[in-house]
């Protein structure tokens, strides 16, 4: 029984978190008391760390009425960062709020990073694009362009700038024949690597066939 106890106290000196994560802050130092009762303001703190997923980021967005009625769950979009304009992300909307503000006329909508790599910081200011519905009927509309079928994956292509592979989140329509008709995500011009290899990341160094 003692060996038991003793052993139960030695495990409870150890603070395990209940999540994977990345420590944000570091609340106390060494010495100092924690408690997970009431806390006042020169009182033990009430926690250890702060920590978050960085492999689970959201964007939260004021939407406004006008605009709201388009958006429902899972609607894509690109998102981007002050921080890092020229880094694209894609999102998709995970959460719509039931309620609206109806002092802002906004509905607040989060959308969730779907490849967040190391650049991405929580609390870092980002906008999101949201893509826009296919035409009714496949028809082409003014901006599309095709690239070949096998250049696609995953509702993604990776575009050849400087020597490096971005890639890029695309809404594709109709097939024609080998190509797939890119309603959005891609500009005419624009170089695209066809059959990317599997695991290419975005912003890996690539070169040019013949190069």
């Amino acid at each position: 029984g003692a060996v038991r106890f003793y052993e139960t106290q030695l495990a409870n000196t150890v603070i395990r978190a209940p999540v994977s994560g990345t420590i944000l802050e570091r609340a106390v130092e060494k010495g100092e008391f924690v408690t997970t009762s009431f806390v006042g303001e020169r009182g033990a703190k009430g926690y250890v760390v702060s920590l978050a997923d960085l492999n689970d980021l959201e964007v939260e967005l004021d939407i406004n009425q006008n605009d709201f009625a388009r958006l429902k769950p899972q609607h894509r979009g690109i998102v981007t960062t002050d921080a890092y304009p020229d880094r694209k992300y894609e999102g998709v909307i995970r959460q719509i709020s039931p309620e609206a503000n109806r002092q802002k006329a906004t509905v607040q909508v989060k959308v969730k990073i779907l490849n967040p790599d190391e650049y991405l910081r929580p609390e870092m200011n980002a906008s999101v694009a949201f893509l826009g519905d296919p035409p009714a009927g496949g028809a082409p509309t003014r901006g599309q362009v095709s690239v070949p079928a096998n250049a696609v994956r995953g509702g993604a292509v990776f575009v050849f700038r400087d020597g490096k592979a971005l890639r890029r989140a695309v809404r594709t329509g109709a097939h024609r024949g080998p190509s797939v008709l890119v309603e959005q995500g891609l500009e005419a011009g624009e170089l695209v690597i066809v059959n990317p290899p599997e695991g290419l990341k975005d912003g890996a160094r690539v070169r040019a066939a013949g190069a």
